[in-house]
């Protein structure tokens, strides 16, 4: 069996899939590395896992999403700063097979995360 790392997200201001959002994928340690940048699919999904295959490795990471880019492209805010832009979620790996899966749920003013199944 082969771990992976999986990710989604919803937004929950229109109660539906949060499509086109930028995630980036980092490995944290000594130094910050850039593993993967991906945008969620039509149902809030990334089409692939972020890791799989042997590559998923013990371990810190963090993931980002673009969550101010993805509010501007729906037209949501007045253009001023806005109150989240860049929403980080570090974890952590423990055991290489196992399926961890971050899902973020988010809206404009906050959101939520969970490990999920």
């Amino acid at each position: 069996m082969s771990g992976k790392l999986t990710t989604h997200v919803l937004d929950i201001s229109k109660g539906l899939p949060a499509k086109n959002l930028k995630v980036e994928l980092w490995r944290l340690g000594p130094e910050r590395s850039l593993l993967k940048t991906v945008a969620t699919n039509s149902d809030g999904r990334v089409d692939a896992p972020l890791l799989a295959e042997g590559n998923v490795e013990s371990g810190e990471y963090e993931l980002v999403f673009y969550v101010a880019d993805y509010f501007r492209e729906q037209c949501v805010g007045d253009g001023e700063t806005p109150f989240l832009d860049k929403v980080p979620i570090r974890f952590g790996i423990a055991d290489t097979n196992s399926h961890y899966h971050v899902p973020l749920l988010v809206a404009p003013g906050g959101y939520s995360t969970y490990r999920g199944s």
